[in-house]
């Protein structure tokens, strides 16, 4: 070989120096690796940070909501005791012991069957309240007929009635037997029908669908033929008369006129 082919070779490297080099390079981390751990800590903080600031405002705009209205059952302990021993299933005359008196229980209303826990509203349901009378027992006829001292019952027998509209003998007397027969009964199903969203929308309320902090506790233990055992109700008084006319039920439904 030439010298000036031996001069031109590399010197060997230290072999300290590479280790060294190498625990420096393995020793840091990755570039991609920290932009990765950064990103999802950044993105957590800032989550949590939306999450307070929306709290906060929450409760300065509503004085009371932490969740701008909505009120998860978790957060309330007599739902989560419901949650965790099941529902209740009580006869009438147990649900009565629910009415408030007892300060040791809470208070119960029941509707149609089913029995709500309206605990959070004792100046309503409880003793002197508004509606104490409602407490402990299932009156959803007087829900509808809005008689509360003779239709405290869960009988909905014959309620329709209020909902039909009053006979004229004289618009009767141009229609014939058969077209008579059909506006009646067409009558009548319109009637059935408000009655149900009548229930439906009372309903609603004891589940806490409208923002009332009531909720679903059970159901209301009852023999299958219960209902045929009790003598039927009359029409009250002031769902009699409140009745609407012929002309009056067709301005507020224009398919009675059909």
């Amino acid at each position: 070989m030439s010298a000036s082919n031996t001069s031109r070779r590399r010197r060997p490297s230290d072999p300290s120096k590479d280790m060294d080099s190498k625990k420096e390079k393995s020793s840091k981390p990755s570039s991609s690796s920290s932009k990765l751990s950064f990103s999802f800590l950044d993105g957590l903080r800032l989550l949590t940070g939306i999450a307070l600031l929306s709290i906060a405002l929450s409760y300065f705009i509503t004085g009371q909501s932490l969740f701008w209205g909505w009120k998860p059952w978790f957060l309330s302990l007599p739902q989560v005791k419901s949650y965790i021993y099941g529902p209740l299933s009580l006869t009438d005359d147990e649900l009565l012991l629910y009415n408030g008196e007892d300060k040791t229980k809470p208070i119960y209303v029941g509707f149609n069957g089913s029995i709500y826990d309206v605990s959070t509203a004792p100046q309503t349901y409880g003793p002197g309240g508004s509606y104490h009378f409602f407490a402990g027992r299932d009156a959803v006829r007087a829900y509808i007929t809005g008689c509360f001292a003779e239709d405290l019952s869960p009988d909905l027998r014959g309620v329709e009635e209020m909902y039909v509209p009053r006979e004229d003998p004289e618009e009767d007397a141009k229609l014939t037997k058969g077209e008579l027969k059909i506006r009646r009964e067409r009558d009548w199903r319109m009637a059935r029908k408000k009655v149900n969203e009548g229930v439906e929308g009372w309903a609603k309320v004891f589940k806490g669908e409208t923002g009332r902090p009531y909720f679903w506790a059970g159901t209301i233990k009852r023999e299958d033929d219960w209902l045929e055992k009790m003598p039927k109700k009359e029409l009250c008084d002031q769902a009699r008369d409140g009745r609407p006319t012929r002309s009056d039920a067709e301005k507020i439904n224009p398919y009675l006129r059909q």
